[in-house]
């Protein structure tokens, strides 16, 4: 099976002295959370304390709290930076998914720029894992479909952007999975819906019908507008599936991708595919109730 986790899962941390650290505050965005649930795992595995890691990266142990629970003041990069350094995290993927966080905190670039100048004096370029670019090329372009469906161009190139960087700081938890192209799915579609709008917390669909194979092959506007309206309405169906059945139904007939296809991108065996889509038709078009004998 190509792209196969090879390693074993990694032990569990020892318990460290000390309060334990609380959780990521509900007021993080989706962009910041990207980062900072890496940070905090990477502290969680290295065996330090807050007091330990707050003298290496020189802050007071209060503040260093905060910061790993995403309170108070949005960090600046040389702060980051420092503590990459000591939890070995790669700095690369972590700056980009920083800087992105910080313009969607209403930081201005000049902010960025001045936060991240001294540090990026001192940051040496980092290369990807061997593994993760053959990966990236093999999926990206469907990933890119996929997003496609819920997001305008410019946020479904950040987020498929982001997905990688996230993939390639999760790389080790990656090859621990049982299946990387699962394990990487589903960061895709967690980015993807993070910035997808929703309606009654389900994402909308609405701006992917007018990419439709169907539509674009109408010429007469009455039959567009009709198409359209029936498009809208599969769409809003397809946007309230549960979660693999709506991946599958995007997949193999939003993006036309086969079965086959479909299975190696979600990471899971083709009969899989094939139940979701016929449970997920059965859904949206339920069959006639049965009227019953004639009396």
């Amino acid at each position: 099976m190509p792209f196969e986790s090879q390693v074993p899962a990694p032990q569990p941390a020892h318990a460290r002295p000390g309060r334990k650290l609380g959780p990521i505050a509900d007021t993080v965005g989706s962009s910041h959370r990207a980062w900072l649930e890496h940070a905090r795992d990477s502290y969680l595995a290295s065996g330090l304390t807050l007091n330990e890691l707050g003298l290496r990266v020189l802050l007071a142990k209060s503040k260093l709290s905060e910061l790993l629970r995403g309170l108070g003041r949005y960090p600046r990069w040389e702060v980051i930076h420092r503590l990459s350094v000591e939890l070995k995290m790669p700095v690369s993927p972590l700056y980009r998914l920083w800087r992105q966080a910080a313009l969607d905190a209403q930081k201005t670039y000049e902010w960025v720029q001045r936060s991240s100048d001294k540090a990026a004096l001192a940051t040496p370029h980092s290369h990807p894992p061997v593994a993760h670019e053959p990966f990236r090329r093999t999926v990206e372009g469907d990933y890119r479909r996929y997003a496609q469906a819920f997001l305008t161009d410019a946020s479904r190139d950040a987020a498929v952007d982001d997905t990688f960087d996230i993939l390639w700081l999760s790389w080790n938890s990656a090859l621990a999975s049982p299946d990387i192209r699962r394990y990487a799915w589903k960061i895709l579609r967690a980015t993807v819906m993070a910035k997808t709008p929703h309606l009654d917390g389900r994402p909308e669909l609405g701006s992917a019908v007018f990419d439709t194979v169907a539509i674009s092959r109408l010429t007469g506007l009455a039959e567009r507008a009709e198409q359209m309206t029936e498009s809208l309405c599969l769409f809003r169906a397809i946007g309230r599936l549960p979660d693999n059945l709506q991946d599958v139904m995007v997949l193999r007939h939003l993006c036309g991708n086969t079965v086959e296809k479909t299975s190696a991108l979600l990471g899971v065996p083709p009969p899989t595919v094939r139940s979701d889509e016929r449970h997920a038709v059965r859904v949206i078009f339920p069959p006639p109730e049965s009227e019953g004998p004639i009396e």
